[in-house]
C-alpha cells in the first residue's frame, strides 16, 4: 500500500510538472504572437512575415518578404520600442503584484499598495504645475527628461519612507508597512486633488494623461532606461521564489526553514520599488496588471512562485501588449489611456474576487 501510495504521489509530481512546462510554453507563444500582432497594427499595417524580415535585414540577415524602407523606418523607429516598453512594463506590474502578495500575504496587494504610484505622481505633479520656473533655472536636456527622473526618484522616497516606518528594531513590520502605504496613498490622493485644483487648461490635460497612463511617448530611450530597472528585479525576484513559498507558511515558520525572512523582505520592497517606479516613469500609472494577472496564474496553477513569477511576467506583458493595441484601435485617430482599458478589465475582476472571498467565509 505504501508503494502505491508513493507511486500515486510520483505520478501527481510528474503530471503537474508537465503542466507547469506546458504553461511556460503556452505563455511563452502568446507572449510572441501578440508580439506581433500589437506591433503590426497601426496606421501602416504591418504582417508577422514583414517583421521577422525587418528584424532579419536589422541583424543583417536576408528577410522572407519584401518590405519598403518606409515600413522598416515605421517597425524600427516607433512600433518596435513601443511594444518592448509594453512587455518590459507588463512583466515589471505582474511580477511585483505577485512578489508583494507573497511577502505580505495579501491577495489583494498590488504595486500600488505601497505607495509606489502615488509616490511617483507626486513627482510628476511637481514638474507639470512648475514646469515654467524648472525651465528657467535647468538646462533643456535636462527639462526632456525630468518627467521620468521625477517619476522614478517620486517613487524611491516613497519606499524609502515606507520602510522606515515599518522598520523596528531591525525588523520589518508588514502590517506597519501596508497602513504606511494605505495613508500615503490617502495623503497623495488629496496632493492631487489640490493640483487637479489650480491647474491650468494645459497642465489639467497632461496630469490627466499621465494618471491614466500612456505608453504613446515611448523611444528607445526610455527602453534603456526602463530595461535594467526590470531585468535586475526580475531575476531577483526568481531567485527569492523559494523564499516567497515559505513566507506563505509564516514568518517563524520560515525562519525555521532556514531562510533570512528580514532580508528577503528587504530585496523584495526595493524590487518591487525599482520596477515599478522605472516603468511608471515612461508609461504612467497603468492600474490592475498587478492585481489581475498573479491571480489568473495562481487560481489556475496554484501559489508556488516558482512558476508564478515567470508566468505573472509572460502573462502580465501580454495583456498589456493586449491593452495597448486596444487603447490604440477603439478611438481612432485619437488614442485611449491605457489605464482606461486595464481598469475596465481589472474593476470587474476585483469586483468578482471579493465576492469569491465572501462566499468563502470573509476576506
Amino acid at each position: 500500500m505504501a508503494l502505491a501510495a508513493a507511486a500515486h504521489i510520483g505520478d501527481w509530481l510528474e503530471g503537474r510538472k508537465r503542466r507547469q512546462r506546458f504553461s511556460l510554453i503556452l505563455c511563452t507563444v502568446l507572449l510572441v504572437a501578440t508580439f506581433l500582432i500589437a506591433a503590426g497594427q497601426g496606421a501602416v499595417p504591418l504582417g508577422p512575415l514583414k517583421i521577422v524580415t525587418i528584424l532579419l535585414h536589422a541583424v543583417g540577415l536576408p528577410g522572407l518578404v519584401d518590405v519598403t524602407p518606409t515600413e522598416a523606418s515605421v517597425f524600427l523607429a516607433i512600433r518596435l520600442p513601443r511594444a518592448i516598453l509594453t512587455v518590459l512594463s507588463g512583466a515589471a506590474l505582474a511580477m511585483s503584484g505577485a512578489a508583494l502578495q507573497g511577502l505580505f500575504r495579501n491577495p489583494l496587494a498590488d504595486p500600488g499598495l505601497i505607495g509606489v504610484s502615488s509616490g511617483a505622481a507626486i513627482g510628476v505633479i511637481g514638474v507639470i504645475l512648475f514646469a515654467s520656473a524648472l525651465g528657467a533655472v535647468l538646462p533643456h536636456f535636462l527639462m526632456a527628461w525630468l518627467v521620468p527622473i521625477a517619476a522614478f526618484a517620486g517613487a524611491a522616497v516613497t519606499v524609502l519612507l515606507v520602510y522606515r516606518i515599518g522598520a523596528v528594531g531591525g525588523r520589518i513590520n508588514v502590517v506597519t508597512m501596508l497602513l504606511a502605504g494605505i495613508a500615503i496613498n490617502a495623503m497623495a490622493g488629496a496632493a492631487i486633488g489640490l493640483s487637479v485644483f489650480v491647474a491650468s487648461d494645459e497642465q489639467l490635460r497632461d496630469l490627466n494623461f499621465w494618471m491614466l497612463g500612456s505608453l504613446a511617448s515611448a523611444t528607445w530611450e526610455a527602453v534603456l532606461f526602463a530595461a535594467p530597472c526590470v531585468i535586475a528585479p526580475t531575476l531577483v525576484f526568481l531567485v527569492l521564489a523559494r523564499s516567497l513559498n515559505a513566507l506563505l507558511l509564516g514568518e517563524a515558520e520560515a525562519k525555521h526553514l532556514g531562510f533570512d525572512v528580514e532580508r528577503a523582505k528587504r530585496f523584495i520592497l526595493v524590487c518591487a520599488a525599482l520596477a515599478t517606479g522605472g516603468t511608471v516613469a515612461f508609461t504612467g500609472i497603468i492600474a490592475f496588471v498587478g492585481l489581475v494577472v498573479p491571480h489568473m496564474i495562481r487560481l489556475t496553477l496554484g501559489p508556488d512562485n516558482r512558476q508564478l513569477l515567470p508566468l505573472a511576467a509572460l502573462c502580465g506583458a501580454s495583456l498589456l501588449l493586449v491593452a495597448d493595441l486596444a487603447a490604440r484601435l477603439v478611438v481612432l485617430p485619437a488614442e485611449l489611456p491605457i489605464g482606461v482599458i486595464t481598469s475596465a478589465i481589472g474593476g470587474p475582476f476585483f469586483i468578482w474576487l471579493l465576492l469569491r472571498q465572501q462566499g468563502r467565509g470573509g476576506l
